[in-house]
C-alpha cells in the first residue's frame, strides 16, 4: 500500500538519492531507542546492592562488577514497562490471546504433551486446559520466550522505573542469587522487558521459591516443557488453588445497587448469599455460602460483569491485571472444546 508518506519519500528520491538516503538515515536515528552500558560510578543504588550482595550472600565485588558494568541501560524497556498490553480494554485485549489460532496451537501443544500435562493437572490439582492456556498466554507455548537480557532489564527497571524501583532492586538479588543456583552467568539468560524468564515466564523469586523439577533430572530449568507444566501447576497450587472449585460465573444485575462493588477487587470477600442483597445474582447454583468478587470489563458498548472467585483470584497472583487472568478462562475453555471434541 502506498501511503502519503512513502510517495513523498519517493519522490525525494527521484529528485536527490543522496539527500533521500541521508533523511532515511537520519529518521532512523531518531526513533532509535539507545541503550548504554552501566557506569557503577554514577549509580550508588547498584553499589549498596553489591555491598549486600557481598555481605549477605557471600559473592565477590569483582564477580558482581564485571557483570553490572556489562549490563545496559535500555530505553525500549522503560517504554515498554508504560504500555503493556494488560491496560487495554478488555474487548481489545481479549482479541490478542482468545482466538482460533492461539486455541489450534494449544490443542496441538497439548496433544503433544498430554502426560506430562495430566501429571501436572493431577498431582497439584489444577485443571490441565488452565495450565495449556497460561503457557499459552505468556509465551505462545514457548515461541516467545523473551528478547532481553534479564540483567539489563532489572538493572534498567531499578534504576530507571521509580514507581517500582524497590520491587525491581529485589529481583536483581533473587536472580543473581538464581543465577548461581543455575550455575550460569546472568549475562546469558534472556527474557521479558520485566525480567521474566522460561516458557511460562517466572519473575526471578517465583523461579526460586515455585519452579519445580519435573522431568526428574534434577533440575529446574523452564526452559524444559516438563518443569514449565509442572511449576505453573506448583505456583498456583502454592497460592491456594482449589481443585474441582468454580472460577467465574456468569451473573444478573438486578436494580443498581451493585455498582459500587464494581471496583472492589478480584478478591473473594462477600458471600454469595450477601451479594444477592445487592441484586448481584448467579446464574449458576452455587452454595449460598461461597465468597466471590463481582469483576467488570470493558466492552465494546456496555460492561460485562462476571462473578469472580477464589480460583479466579487465584490466577490474579500469577499476573496481577484481571483481563490477563479472564484471558486465561476464556482460552481455557476453548481448548477444552477442542480436546474433548465439545
Amino acid at each position: 500500500m502506498l501511503t502519503a508518506d512513502t510517495s513523498c519519500k519517493l519522490q525525494v528520491a527521484r529528485k536527490a538519492p543522496l539527500l533521500a538516503c541521508i533523511l532515511y538515515l537520519a529518521s532512523c536515528i531518531c526513533f532509535a531507542l539507545p541503550a548504554h552500558a552501566v557506569n557503577l560510578d554514577e549509580h550508588p543504588v547498584l553499589r549498596l546492592l553489591m555491598d549486600e550482595m557481598v555481605s549477605k550472600h557471600a559473592f565477590t565485588h569483582k564477580e558482581l562488577g564485571d557483570w553490572l558494568s556489562q549490563a545496559e541501560i535500555r530505553e525500549d524497556i522503560i517504554e515498554a514497562i508504560y504500555r503493556p498490553k494488560e491496560n487495554l480494554p478488555w474487548y481489545e485485549y481479549r482479541k490478542l490471546f482468545v482466538n482460533d489460532d492461539r486455541a489450534r496451537r494449544g490443542l496441538t501443544f497439548w496433544k503433544a504433551n498430554a502426560e506430562t500435562v495430566f501429571r501436572a493437572g493431577s498431582e497439584f490439582g489444577v485443571p490441565p486446559e488452565i495450565i495449556v492456556a497460561i503457557l499459552g498466554v505468556e509465551t505462545f507455548y514457548g515461541r516467545q520466550g523473551g528478547r532481553y537480557r534479564v540483567l539489563d532489564a532489572l538493572v534498567t527497571l531499578t534504576l530507571r522505573y521509580p514507581e517500582r524501583s524497590d520491587f525491581f532492586r529485589n529481583q536483581l538479588i533473587e536472580f543473581l542469587l538464581l543465577a548461581r543456583e543455575l550455575g550460569v552467568s546472568p549475562l546469558s539468560i534472556k527474557g521479558s522487558y520485566a525480567g521474566a524468564m522460561g516458557i511460562p515466564q517466572f519473575i526471578p523469586s517465583s523461579y526460586r521459591s515455585y519452579a519445580v523439577d519435573f522431568d526428574g533430572d534434577r533440575k529446574r530449568d523452564l526452559t524444559d516443557i516438563e518443569d514449565a507444566v509442572g511449576s505453573v501447576a506448583n505456583f498456583l497450587r502454592q497460592h491456594g488453588w482449589k481443585r474441582d472449585e468454580p472460577i467465574v460465573g456468569e451473573v444478573k444485575l438486578d436494580g443498581s445497587m451493585y455498582a459500587w462493588l464494581e471496583n472492589n477487587g478480584p478478591e473473594p470477600r462477600i458471600s454469595i448469599q450477601h451479594l444477592s442483597r445487592y441484586g448481584i445474582l448467579p446464574v449458576q447454583r452455587i452454595d449460598a455460602r461461597q465468597l466471590a468478587a463481582l469483576l467488570a470489563f470493558e466492552g465494546e458498548t456496555t460492561p460485562i460483569h462476571r462473578l469472580g472467585y477464589n480460583n479466579f483470584y487465584v490466577l490474579t497472583r500469577y499476573n496481577r491485571s484481571k483481563n490477563y487472568s479472564m484471558a486465561i478462562v476464556e482460552l481455557s475453555e476453548m481448548l477444552h472444546k477442542l480436546y474433548y471434541g465439545e
